[in-house]
């Protein structure tokens, strides 16, 4: 298969996915999806680097993770976020774009609240709830120890439980322990 094969057909497979976990990291869809067509373009790049150690999806998700946390400590991230916020002040209080889109969402409230999770927390409990991938592929794509992993998606549940009491989401319930085998 040639390299715009394999690149279109990611894009085709995972182009919604990539766009969903830029937009966790960053919370303003134009962003996102500048992120994903550079996640998607930085892919084709380095297709010839894959060696098959891992699935492709995993090495994308890889260079999503790893592409969203330059993005943060970018100075252009840090310029667009106060920029942003001054100019919030001063429009309407009408609901962002951002906020629309996830409200079609079953589970807006839950994924709002992650979204205010610390970036570290978020990614974990984002790619393990919300796009079904292993404590084990978790660690790989994240490139952190496996218990590190466990020990974020604890302290993350724990973040998540108190935000979402704290506006009353759970309404006294407790919170999913786990979804799945920690495999």
């Amino acid at each position: 298969m040639e390299n715009k094969e394999v690149i279109t057909d990611l894009m085709r497979r995972y182009g919604t996915q990539i766009l969903h976990l830029s937009y966790s990291y960053v919370r303003d869809r134009q962003i996102a999806e500048d992120l994903t067509q550079e996640i998607f373009v930085k892919c084709y790049e380095k297709l010839h680097t894959f060696k098959g150690n891992s699935s492709l999806e995993t090495w994308l998700y890889r260079i999503a993770v790893n592409h969203c946390k330059d993005y943060l400590k970018s100075w252009q991230f840090r310029k667009v976020t106060a920029t942003g916020y001054i100019s919030s002040l001063f429009t309407s209080n009408e609901a962002p774009a951002e906020q629309k889109y996830f409200k079609t969402e079953e589970q807006s409230g839950v994924r709002e609240a992650v979204f205010h999770l610390p970036v570290k927390y978020r990614e974990i409990i984002f790619l393990y709830y919300f796009k079904d991938y292993s404590q084990k592929e978790i660690s790989e794509i994240c490139k952190v120890n496996l218990n590190t992993v466990k020990a974020r998606m604890a302290r993350g549940k724990v973040l998540l439980k108190k935000y979402l009491s704290e506006r009353g989401v759970l309404n006294g319930e407790g919170f999913e322990a786990d979804k799945k085998s920690n495999a």
